[in-house]
């Protein structure tokens, strides 16, 4: 089957042959990645979902009132446990998200396992398809954008990350059964059978079956993929930015999300919340997966988030600001599953040809996969809301700017949230009008430790620009590096 690769996917897919992807803590503001912190540093529609109230500081270029974007894109891989070539290892399959064409042999399925397991991977990517604000001291300032989001987490144990990856052929059966040109036979699973061997194996058996739950005990998978639809407004509530100027701000988006998938597995138990685009073609057990109707796609649930938030500046120097942003969910209605805990005695199902999300979704979502799901009329999911404060200070007539941002989640168990809280420090220098340079530290979580460094044109007086900027620039040269990033924007204009 032929589909058009999506923009948003199309940028991921050019990325993975460099196995480039990106952070969800400065959004789609490149300029932002670049540096590390982005509260009291954007200022047009790129504060949606950050810090709205800095829409009231005016755009910073004197004489221009309205800033549009578009082709703006960021994205990155993290995980403290794993060095850069593992990196790519285990994401290389992600190219073949639209394919249907497997690379993976047997041993590449073992290698794959080994990278993933037990390793806390996260995958963020974000497109801007379009932004636009106008600001003015005595109006203040108001933004809309259309942003595409799609974040990834995943932290299995070495049992369910063996099962996915090499399914029939897991370490977990204890025997394999073979069909040789129809002589049907039971050999014992010894981790040394013939390569003949394992192409001729049709199913999987255990002796002593275990539940699910027991089997992927400490796994977590939380996966999102939504489309925004962002307004905001800002402005200045009262005083002198000479001297002591406060803002407020509030925001909303429509959400229209294309996939989620919602996995936790601990002493409690297991919990399961999926529901996932006709775009990844899931064959489930009861038939419910709709078609995708056309080459982009649909959606399969829609909500909504808010914003709120408020800065002061001082000296027209000093800019504090903190937000609250995406509080609220979404209702979901289309391929909606749950979970069913059953034992797992047998299986025929092979081991993924990539290490795609398309192929992780359908080894554990369909018929005959890791989990049996029960279809349910919906389900209601609470955003990726956070919590963000941060501070920066300009010298020598905003030459130099520097700054602190903590970002943390609200609930780090909904899908695309933050998985711990993230500090970073950094700032920008512009040596000569027309360039801006910007170097930082970030890190928290699965981001360990990264230093983000940015390059952005500025032609025109704010006119025109566009740079390009990598959170850790320090992994494309060590090779113990654990993130890989890239953002860039081509297509930011002020008049």
């Amino acid at each position: 089957m032929i589909k058009c690769t999506f923009i948003l996917l199309g940028g991921l897919l050019i990325f993975s042959s460099s196995n480039i992807i990106f952070s969800q803590t400065q959004g789609i503001a490149y300029t932002a990645a670049g540096k590390g912190v982005a509260t009291t540093f954007l200022t047009d529609y790129h504060s949606l979902g950050i810090n709205s109230s800095a829409l009231g500081w005016g755009t910073g270029f004197e004489g221009k009132r309205f800033t549009v974007g578009t082709i703006e894109f960021s994205g990155g891989i993290s995980s403290p446990t794993l060095n850069k070539d593992r990196l790519k290892n285990a994401m290389s399959g992600i190219r073949n998200i639209t394919s249907d064409e497997g690379t993976f042999d047997f041993e590449q399925q073992q290698a794959a396992a080994a990278d993933y397991a037990e390793a806390g991977i996260t995958i963020n990517a974000s497109y801007n398809w379009f932004g636009a604000s106008f600001q003015t001291d005595k109006f203040g300032g108001i933004a809309i954008s259309i942003n595409e989001e799609f974040n990834w987490f995943s932290q299995m144990n070495r049992q369910t990350t063996d099962l996915i990856f090499r399914g029939k052929r897991s370490d977990y059966y204890d025997s394999l059964v073979i069909d040789y040109q129809g002589d049907t036979s039971t050999v014992y699973n010894s981790g040394n059978i013939s390569q003949d061997s394992l192409e001729a194996v049709i199913r999987g058996e255990r002796n002593n079956p275990m539940l699910v739950s027991q089997i992927t005990e400490g796994s977590r998978i939380k996966f999102s993929w939504n489309r925004n639809f962002n307004i905001g407004y800002g402005r200045k509530i009262f005083g002198d930015r000479e001297k002591l100027a406060v803002y407020a701000g509030v925001g909303a988006r429509y959400i229209h999300s294309i996939a989620m998938f919602d996995m936790q597995s601990n002493s409690s138990g297991l919990n399961v919340s999926s529901s996932l685009t006709p775009f990844f073609n899931i064959d489930y057990e009861d038939g419910q997966n709709i078609a995708n109707s056309g080459n982009l796609p649909e959606s399969v649930g829609n909500g909504y988030g808010l914003d709120f938030s408020a800065s002061v500046i001082l000296y027209d120097r000093i800019k504090i600001g903190a937000a609250v942003n995406n509080i609220g969910s979404v209702t979901y209605k289309t391929n909606v599953y749950r979970i069913n805990d059953t034992l797992l005695g047998n299986t025929t199902i092979e081991g993924i040809e990539s290490a795609g999300f398309q192929d992780i979704m359908g080894q554990v979502s369909e018929e005959g996969g890791l989990f049996q799901l029960d279809g349910e009329e919906e389900i209601v999911i609470a955003n990726a809301a956070n919590f963000r404060l941060g501070g920066s200070i300009s010298f020598f007539e905003n030459k130099l700017d520097v700054g602190v941002d903590f970002v943390a989640p609200f609930d780090n168990n909904n899908p695309g949230s933050l998985q711990n809280s993230v500090f970073s420090v950094g700032g920008d220098i512009r040596p000569v009008k027309w360039l801006q340079l910007s170097v930082g530290y970030f890190g928290g979580g699965v981001y360990a430790n990264n230093i983000p460094v940015g390059i952005n044109f500025i032609l025109g007086d704010g006119t025109y620009e566009f740079g390009i900027s990598s959170r850790n620039a320090i992994s494309f040269f060590a090779k113990d590096g654990n993130t890989i990033s890239t953002a860039f924007g081509v297509a930011r204009f002020r008049f």
